[in-house]
């Protein structure tokens, strides 16, 4: 796994934290190789590996079928979720200090997790998403409870436009008193998107104020569509 940890080291993450402060997201090129993708996608129909399968369609989610890991998380998993975190955890520290949010968030992900369990939020909360055709998922945000991590990452295992059609990857942006904002990405397979959890700061005229964001997936026109989420925090169900 160091071939992981080194192509998260050697990405420009200061290039990276700059569009995160300024966007609210960010694309990490090709971290993934074709195996590991294909090796994720296989690992989708081993039940040893989930805790629970959530039919998007049953609770008006979209339509689609995700199902969260259970822990131990595979090594590569573990991995790129150990070695993220760090990088992201001084950007979720000023954009509390700039929002006036008394949190500081530690410099270790197992520190955050012990923060979630020590609130009885035990549960892992990566997931593996899957799409077939008309396949969707509404806008939302993953917060899981009182404790949780403002920043999380998307791996994408599908090559748009070969392996599926539509199912862009949508942000919106509301910011307050006007209309919201519409972002459509289409990462590559193997890229990683980093992206804000539920809000991030934007600098006006008198300060800096809370823009609330929220994501989904727009309409698979064809195909299959497969993406594995990891969110830092742990969940309470």
């Amino acid at each position: 796994m160091q071939n992981i940890q080194s192509k998260i080291d050697s990405q420009n993450w200061e290039s990276i934290t700059e569009s995160i402060h300024e966007n609210g997201f960010a694309i990490l090129p090709k971290v993934l190789n074709n195996e590991q993708c294909e090796d994720l996608k296989l690992d989708y129909d081993n039940p040893a590996l989930y805790r629970k399968t959530v039919v998007m369609e049953r609770y008006r989610f979209g339509l689609g079928e995700y199902k969260y890991f259970n822990y131990p998380l595979p090594d590569l998993i573990q991995n790129i979720r150990s070695a993220v975190y760090p990088k992201l955890a001084p950007i979720a520290n000023a954009w509390m200090k700039v929002l006036n949010i008394n949190t500081i968030f530690p410099d270790k992900h197992e520190e955050l997790l012990k923060l979630c369990h020590d609130n009885n939020q035990l549960k892992a909360t990566v997931l593996i998403l899957k799409y077939g055709k008309g396949g969707f998922n509404t806008l939302h945000q993953d917060l899981y409870g009182d404790i949780y991590f403002p920043i999380q990452i998307v791996l994408f295992l599908s090559e748009p436009d070969e392996d599926f059609t539509g199912g862009e990857f949508v942000l919106t942006q509301q910011t307050p008193r006007a209309q919201s904002k519409a972002i459509v990405l289409k990462p590559k397979k193997g890229d990683i998107l980093v992206f804000t959890t539920n809000f991030r700061p934007v600098k006006g005229s008198k300060g800096y104020y809370r823009v609330n964001m929220k994501h989904g997936v727009s309409e698979v026109q064809s195909g299959e569509r497969y993406t594995l989420g990891i969110i830092f925090h742990d969940a309470l169900n």
